[in-house]
C-alpha cells in the first residue's frame, strides 16, 4: 500500500483542479443538501457520451477525520463539486461512536435521543435515504462516487464481497435488500444519493463494532409513535471478526481499496497488479477548508439542530399514564404533536374518548425529546383525577 499511498496534499489539489460545480449545467447535484437550493429552471439533460474503461482513472480517498459531521460534509462536498467523468472515487471513512439516520427518518422512532446525549454518542442525519445505523471505529464506511449514468450498486457491493473472499476467504452474499450478509446475518447496510450529474452509493462494513453499544443505541423510548417517516428494518447483525478473528479495520480498508483499484471501472473484471498500477492509488484526505473550500460551512449545517432534529417529518407521540383518584385511579393518554422538532400541541384524553384536553405547560413550543416528554408525564401524575374530570367537563 505504501507504493500507492500519496501523502503530499499538492497531488490531491491537482486532482481537485479538474472539479466543477455541479450546478454549472443548471442541475445542482445537492438541491436537497443542508445548504442546497433548487434552480429556477432545469435544462433538458443530454445523453452522456460513452467513455471506455481505459479512459477512466480511479482513486481511493481515505479521510483522516473520525468526526461524523466532517465526513458527511466531505461526502457532500465531493458529490456537489467533483467531476467524476474520467475519474471514479471510493471514499473510505470511520467515525467515533454515533448513530446516523436517513434523510427522511424520525430519530425518536429509531433511538432514544436523550440517552444518546447522556452517553456521549453523537446523533447525525445523512443526506441519503435508508435506515438508522450505529458507527464506531470498528465500522468501515465506503462511499462509491460516479456519474449518475454509471450508477451500479451491485458492482460496488461485489467489490466488497470480492475483497472479503480474497483477503480472508470469507464467503459473503448480497441479499434482496442489497445488504451484505455472512451466514444469514447482516454485516453491511446500504443507501444511495442519486443526483445529476453525480451520484454516490455508500455502505457500512461491520468489522469489530461494539455490538452492545450498537444494540443499546438503537432502542427507542417506549411509546406509540404516529409517523410517516421512513422506518428502519431490524436485522440480525454479525461482525466480521466473529467469522475470522484476524479481521481488523486497517486491513479491511486496504483490502477493499485494492479490490476497487484492480477492478475495471464499469465491469467486474479483475485486472490485477497491472490494472492497479494504472490508477491514482490511495490518497490521505484532510477534510478542511484549505483542501475543500466551503466544507466547514457544510459541516456546520450537518451538525445543526435544524438539520438533525428540525428536519424530522411531523409526528405524534402517545403515552399512557394514570392519575390518582379518591375512589379509583384514572387512566389517561398523553398526546404530543411534534412539527419541525417542536412540541406544537399537547393534550390528554380518556382511552375511550375522542376529546383532547389541552395541557398547559411551559414546554409547549419547546424542542421535543424523551426527557421533556417524561417531564410532562411526571407533572401530570401529580394531578388529582377529580381535577381532570372537571377539565374534561369544561368546568375549569
Amino acid at each position: 500500500m505504501s507504493v500507492l499511498l500519496r501523502r503530499n496534499s499538492s497531488q490531491l489539489r491537482l486532482l481537485l483542479q479538474a472539479t466543477r460545480l455541479a450546478s454549472s449545467d443548471g442541475t445542482n447535484a445537492a438541491n436537497d443538501s443542508p445548504i442546497g437550493h433548487k434552480p429556477s429552471q432545469e435544462k433538458k439533460r443530454q445523453p452522456q457520451p460513452v467513455i471506455p474503461d481505459s479512459d477512466i482513472k480511479k482513486s481511493v480517498f481515505i479521510s483522516q477525520s473520525n468526526d461524523v459531521f466532517t465526513n458527511l460534509a466531505l461526502e457532500d462536498w465531493l458529490y456537489k463539486n467533483f467531476d467524476f467523468t474520467h475519474h471514479h472515487v471510493l471514499l473510505l471513512w470511520a467515525n467515533d461512536p454515533c448513530v446516523v439516520i436517513g434523510r427522511h427518518q424520525n430519530p425518536f422512532t429509531e433511538a432514544n435521543v436523550s440517552q444518546l446525549v447522556e452517553r456521549g454518542i453523537t446523533l447525525a442525519r445523512r443526506n441519503s435515504g435508508g435506515g438508522a445505523v450505529y458507527h464506531d471505529l470498528g465500522n468501515l464506511n465506503c462511499t462509491f462516487f460516479a456519474p449518475r449514468e454509471r450508477y451500479d450498486r451491485k458492482y460496488n457491493l461485489n467489490i466488497v464481497t470480492r475483497a472479503l473472499f480474497r483477503e480472508w476467504a470469507i464467503k459473503a452474499e448480497i441479499n434482496e435488500r442489497d445488504d451484505i450478509v455472512v451466514m444469514n446475518k447482516k454485516i453491511s447496510g446500504t443507501a444511495a444519493k442519486l443526483g445529476h450529474p453525480n451520484c454516490y452509493h455508500h455502505c457500512t462494513i461491520l468489522a469489530s463494532a461494539n455490538k452492545l453499544h450498537l444494540g443499546e443505541s438503537l432502542v427507542r423510548e417506549p411509546a406509540n409513535y404516529i409517523s410517516r417517516a421512513t422506518a428502519s428494518v431490524p436485522s440480525a447483525i454479525r461482525n466480521l471478526v466473529d467469522v475470522n478473528r484476524s479481521v481488523n479495520v486497517a486491513q479491511l480498508r486496504s483490502a477493499v481499496g485494492y479490490e476497487y483499484l484492480r477492478t475495471a471501472a464499469t465491469a467486474l473484471e479483475d485486472g490485477g497488479t497491472v490494472q492497479t498500477m494504472k490508477q491514482r492509488g490511495f490518497q490521505l484526505i484532510n477534510p478542511t477548508d484549505k483542501w475543500f473550500p466551503g466544507i466547514e460551512e457544510l459541516r456546520s449545517n450537518y451538525s445543526s439542530w435544524d438539520w438533525v432534529i428540525g428536519k424530522t417529518p411531523k409526528f405524534t407521540v402517545e403515552k399512557d399514564l394514570e392519575v390518582k383518584g379518591e375512589d379509583q385511579d384514572m387512566k389517561l393518554k398523553l398526546s404530543v404533536e411534534v412539527e419541525a422538532g417542536m412540541m406544537k400541541e399537547i393534550g390528554i384524553q380518556l382511552p375511550q374518548s375522542e376529546q383532547l384536553v389541552p395541557v398547559v405547560t411551559p414546554l409547549q413550543g419547546k424542542p421535543y425529546n424523551e426527557e421533556n416528554l417524561n417531564g410532562i408525564l411526571g407533572a401530570l401524575k401529580l394531578v388529582n383525577a377529580s381535577n381532570v374530570k372537571q377539565a374534561m367537563n369544561g368546568s375549569v
